[in-house]
């Protein structure tokens, strides 16, 4: 063969478009020569020939070397942290970390422990009063049943009082008897059946003490006491009452309602710390009819035989209704000897119930 024969299918093969030193232009290819340079390169990766576009390819090296060297030279630094010209600023704070200091300076970690004192009084107090005044039969006991005694009988003639106005008899021993009506037989009551429901157990559980407790029954007998007054005054002014008395009356009316309601409380809790529930609701009623008649509310004391007078004097419904009566019907001073009773059954009520009163 010629030497113009044997370079003449290498001439061809080169004007055809291929090239001697690639070997991916090989005629011998399926698609004739033709070939994706991407599907060798791939088909080519190997230990011994890496990819260039993988992890351990050297576009993975610049591109780790980038992100270590950090912005170029003609980069913005990031919005608030730009360079110092003194120097290298220090790597900011992990967001962790700056995001304790802000828990630390605002701390909203709980705080345990128990409320002030006050501020648990007012809500034993608050809660005591609400639940009394939705209670039906306490309301009828404490607002209701004095209310249609002070009408009833200041419209009626039942009464022979001379020539007195019933109405100025009756209005004092009306608020001596609402006074007895929520300091003794509505709180014995309720304490009563609290004890038997174990409410009172469970009030001892709590970081209230029992002094608080006592305390918030307190003010909210004194609180019930003076929406009974302003009540039962409005009804009497209605019905034509003319209280006398100046500056005293103004003086012994809130001192012989407070004697008073602690005389009552005394009383009421000694009753309920002492006896069953269903006892102390009967014994409670009881006393409650017995010292309404007996007591100077309705009828005056001066209708009694005067060995009885002297006996029924002493008792704390009387000393509270004719100390009232004393200031505002005649207009007198202040009623020591009144106050003196009611003190002293202030002093024996409290003290007993101190000592034997039981919780549970």
């Amino acid at each position: 063969m010629s030497r113009a024969n044997r370079v003449s299918p290498a001439t061809s093969r080169t004007a055809a478009g291929h090239d001697p030193a690639d070997p991916d232009s090989s005629p011998d290819s399926p698609d004739g020569g033709n070939v994706d340079r991407g599907n060798l390169d791939r088909a080519r990766v190997g230990p011994d020939n890496p990819d260039p576009n993988g992890p351990a390819g050297p576009r993975a090296a610049r591109h780790a070397g980038a992100v270590r060297a950090g912005p170029a030279r003609g980069d913005t630094a990031p919005s608030g942290d730009t360079p110092d010209p003194d120097g290298p600023e220090p790597p900011a704070a992990p967001r962790a970390a700056r995001h304790a200091g802000a828990v630390r300076d605002n701390d909203l970690a709980p705080a345990p422990g128990a409320a002030p004192l006050r501020r648990m009084v007012a809500a034993q107090a608050v809660f005591d009063g609400r639940g009394l005044l939705r209670n039906g039969e306490q309301l009828l006991l404490t607002m209701i049943i004095p209310i249609l005694l002070l009408t009833g009988f200041s419209e009626a003639s039942v009464l022979n009082l001379g020539r007195g106005s019933r109405v100025d008899f009756l209005t004092p021993g009306i608020i001596a008897l609402a006074v007895m009506s929520t300091a003794f037989a509505s709180q014995a009551i309720a304490t009563g059946f609290e004890r038997r429901y174990g409410v009172l157990k469970r009030l001892g559980a709590t970081p209230l003490s029992r002094g608080g407790l006592v305390a918030a029954r307190t003010v909210t007998v004194l609180a019930i006491e003076i929406l009974q007054l302003v009540v039962i005054t409005a009804v009497a002014f209605g019905l034509g009452w003319q209280p006398h008395g100046g500056w005293s009356a103004a003086l012994a009316l809130p001192l012989l309602v407070l004697a008073g309601t602690a005389a009552f409380s005394g009383l009421g809790l000694l009753l309920a710390g002492t006896l069953r529930a269903e006892a102390t609701l009967a014994a409670a009623n009881l006393v409650y009819l017995m010292l309404l008649g007996l007591g100077g509310v309705m009828f005056p004391l001066s209708k009694f035989p005067a060995g009885m007078r002297g006996v029924l004097e002493l008792l704390p419904i009387s000393a509270l209704s004719g100390g009232l009566r004393s200031v505002l019907q005649y207009g007198s001073g202040l009623p020591w000897r009144d106050l003196g009773i009611l003190a002293v059954w202030a002093i024996i009520g409290v003290t007993l119930a101190a000592r034997v009163f039981r919780w549970e």
